[in-house]
């Protein structure tokens, strides 16, 4: 990626500054505060508890699941999380309503995930436990969908969740969402989850903003 900057850079004939260069965003289930010492990682003014910081000329930051708040913008964060952490999503999953955008957006995300865990000649006994969990919410899920009619309604839910996603992530990120970074959700928005998600957690605000504005 950064090589691709590069050359960018050379054909406009401009400098790539340190700050426009992507991070690169590590989710972990869990991390020690000796693993973290040992990489420099430290939390950030204006961040989640749970994000910690390489040094700044590594440009990456440390996801630690387990220590994320229980808030509904870190829902489908700690999902991917192990244990009670994970539980406890789903747990919080489940008491929401079916026509919940955040619902509808979890298992859309979540679906790709089963989809990849179910090839998965490796699977261990918290993977096989998360798809039997998910099983039935994406089964209740659809039968709503059917029994209503509301296909309409349900890809609406879904465009509606998938922006609620996106949201979250760049205020997991960036803080606040500013005009900057309000321009940007629509174009986001336009690209399927599993090609919007790496790129928020891996694109700096400026390549973002200089992407999709």
């Amino acid at each position: 990626m950064r090589g691709d900057l590069q050359r960018q850079a050379n054909r406009n004939k401009t400098r790539i500054l340190e700050s426009d260069l992507p991070k690169l965003w590590i989710l972990t289930p869990t991390a020690s505060t000796q693993l973290l010492s040992g990489f420099g990682a430290n939390p950030k003014d204006g961040y989640l508890p749970g994000i910690y910081f390489m040094p700044e000329y590594l440009r990456t930051a440390i996801v630690t699941i387990h220590q994320l708040p229980s808030i509904s913008e870190t829902l489908w964060l700690r999902i991917i999380g192990r244990g009670n952490v994970q539980k406890q999503a789903i747990d919080e999953l489940e008491t929401l309503t079916p026509d919940n955008p955040s619902r509808k957006a979890a298992l859309e995300l979540l679906y790709n995930l089963q989809q990849n865990l179910q090839v998965a000649q490796n699977q261990d006994e918290e993977d096989r436990e998360l798809l039997m969990r998910l099983a039935p919410l994406y089964q209740q899920d659809r039968e709503q969908a059917i029994q209503e009619g509301e296909q309409r309604g349900l890809q609406t839910g879904i465009q509606q969740g998938e922006r609620l996603v996106v949201e979250n992530l760049l205020k997991v990120r960036f803080g606040e969402i500013d005009n900057e970074l309000q321009a940007i959700i629509e174009p986001l928005l336009s690209l399927p989850p599993e090609e919007f998600t790496p790129l928020l957690l891996q694109l700096s605000r400026e390549e973002l903003i200089h992407r999709f504005c």
